[in-house]
């Protein structure tokens, strides 16, 4: 009997047991899901339709998912900024450095607090939740940060973001459910020291929760722009891609040109055809700052969901 047979029959007896209820209720969720699909991935596909068509052309409306006068100009005047390139280079930067060192400070703080021989650890854990809730509010951090000497420099972005009371909870129950502590014990009889342990053992078992954290950690880190508003927003070395988005939509809202542009289009004016838009350079930069984020979930994919399955959050 041939796969194909086999696969036929057993999608048969699958129908045959269900019924004709299960059938439909299969075809409802499927339908369903494709729906979503459709609601979801529309939206991003537009975007990239209009930031690849002319951008007067683009006024006139009627681009769905796909561009109607073809061009890469938006994109070109986007890189002819200097502004933009060294915004892309410090939101790369702040994504990076900020991902690597507030994981790490979180995760060996979720090891010492996962150690049932710690006595403060739940103390410090019940401090952690209530930070969670409550703040200090916006006109004291922002106080705290110049006095620290923080405004300004680049490691605003890093330093207020080391210690994250969620990552560290979702880090502390992941230790506490996924690694034996038997495991932990026969090191320390072997002579391991606690960092020996963290490194060799703690470490390697933890890679699916860290590389949850650090996804969520570059997310955040990658689309924060009100920190650059509120601590560098003088500093144009400082500046960040998505700050520089932020200023571009406001441009684009109090735009007073858009419908002489808009008039000039529909008229034909091939003068304008090399031009751009507010709303053009929008759509641009939004994926360029999406791409990035786009491209390194499917690498973290399995390690998100197998965190987030094994690290719920634990009392």
């Amino acid at each position: 009997m041939s796969t194909r047979t086999a696969v036929t029959r057993s999608r048969h007896r699958h129908i045959m047991k269900d019924g004709p209820g299960g059938l439909v209720f299969d075809v409802f969720i499927y339908a369903t899901l494709l729906l979503l699909l459709a609601v979801t991935l529309y939206p991003f596909l537009n975007i990239i339709a209009v930031s690849f068509n002319e951008a007067i052309d683009s006024l006139a409306g009627g681009i769905h998912i796909w561009p109607r006068r073809f061009t890469t100009f938006n994109y070109e005047q986007i890189f002819k900024d200097a502004t933009i390139i060294n915004s892309t280079v410090i939101s790369v930067l702040r994504t990076v450095v900020g991902s690597i060192a507030t994981t790490a400070s979180c995760f060996m703080c979720a090891y010492a607090l996962s150690r049932k021989q710690y006595i403060l650890r739940m103390f410090i854990s019940r401090v952690f939740v209530f930070t969670m809730y409550f703040g200090g509010g916006l006109i004291p951090y922002y106080l705290l940060m110049k006095s620290l000497g923080l405004v300004g420099t680049f490691w605003v972005y890093i330093f207020p973001a080391l210690v994250s009371a969620w990552n560290i909870m979702v880090m502390r129950s992941f230790i506490e459910q996924s690694i034996p502590a038997s495991l932990l014990e026969s090191a320390y009889i072997d002579g391991a020291s606690e960092f020996r342990v963290l490194l060799a053992i703690v470490t390697p078992l933890s890679v699916p929760v860290i590389a949850t954290v650090i996804l969520w950690t570059a997310v955040g880190q990658w689309n924060s722009w009100f920190d650059v508003y509120l601590y560098n927003n003088n500093k144009k070395d400082l500046s960040t891609l998505q700050f520089e988005l932020q200023k571009v939509l406001q441009k684009s809202m109090t735009s007073a040109g858009t419908m002489m542009n808009y008039t000039a289009g529909i008229t034909g004016d091939k003068s304008l055809r090399q031009t751009t838009t507010p709303q053009a350079t929008r759509a641009a930069m939004t994926v360029v700052a999406t791409v990035p984020i786009l491209c390194a979930y499917p690498f973290l994919q399995r390690y998100f969901i197998h965190g987030l399955t094994l690290g719920g959050i634990k009392g």
